[in-house]
């Protein structure tokens, strides 16, 4: 696993929903080998522990990365006063990415803060993907425009009906499996979401990965502070959601 450590510029910041935040940050270096379904580890203030967040865009010609992330702290509240003009401290790029195919017709879906990395897929499958996001309510909806742009269709569920869809990501998605013609499916958001559409694959025998959500105090599988059980050859194995993953395929996680 390559990696770098740095200060990096943030070109722009800006607040996308209540306590939540995007930053463009110049580094080429990790731009260069970045890709969908991987994170940064960020320095916060005068904290020990770095915090993930997931890479939300690449831009290899720019030499930028983006990053979305929730306030859910002090150390994401730390990292939240960060201004433009400000250095970042970064750890990146880290982690198992997202297996990237020609495939014909993709669903990406997207839990609350674990919908920015679908954004990356999106720009890489466009008008093969569907893109499933799902929020408590509308005042936390982010990158609904930023997803259209990439001329994927988008599906929008809230949890209390007040913006698209009243219900969870899984009724749509239950809808499309049952028409067939998919081809894989990626997903990033709580686990008992990422368990329901492993379950609704695994009914339709449809290739999935899940990007898992985990708290992390080295982020390159040195402290064992982020196992998770997994299924390797049919025998229990403890993974490293910071170096196995975060992406994992569904059928290998132990729900």
């Amino acid at each position: 696993m390559k990696y770098t450590q740095g200060k990096y510029l943030i070109l722009k910041k800006t607040a996308v929903a209540r306590e939540i935040y995007s930053f463009i940050i110049k580094c080429p270096e990790i731009a260069d080998i970045a890709s969908a379904g991987q994170f940064v580890h960020i320095r916060a203030g005068n904290f020990t522990l770095r915090r993930p967040i997931s890479i939300c865009g690449i831009d290899r010609n720019k030499g930028t990365i983006r990053i979305v992330f929730e306030v859910r702290g002090e150390g994401t509240a730390e990292i939240s006063r960060l201004n433009e003009g400000s250095f970042i401290d970064m750890l990146a790029p880290l982690g198992h990415g997202f297996t990237i195919n020609r495939f014909k017709k993709v669903v990406l879906i997207g839990g609350g803060i674990g919908t920015p990395p679908m954004l990356p897929l999106a720009e890489i499958y466009g008008e093969k993907a569907v893109v499933i996001s799902g929020f408590r309510s509308a005042d936390a909806v982010i990158l609904q425009d930023d997803f259209k742009k990439t001329g994927a269709k988008t599906i929008l569920c809230t949890d209390d009906g007040s913006l698209g869809i009243h219900g969870f990501v899984t009724r749509p998605f239950t809808e499309l499996a049952e028409k067939g013609g998919i081809d894989a499916v990626y997903a990033c958001g709580p686990m008992p979401m990422l368990k329901g559409i492993a379950e609704i694959c695994k009914k339709y025998n449809i290739f999935c990965e899940v990007s898992l959500e985990e708290r992390m105090a080295c982020g390159i599988g040195a402290c064992l502070g982020c196992a998770c059980r997994t299924l390797r050859n049919d025998e229990e194995y403890f993974a490293h959601v910071c170096k196995d993953g975060p992406v994992f395929n569904a059928g290998e996680v132990i729900w």
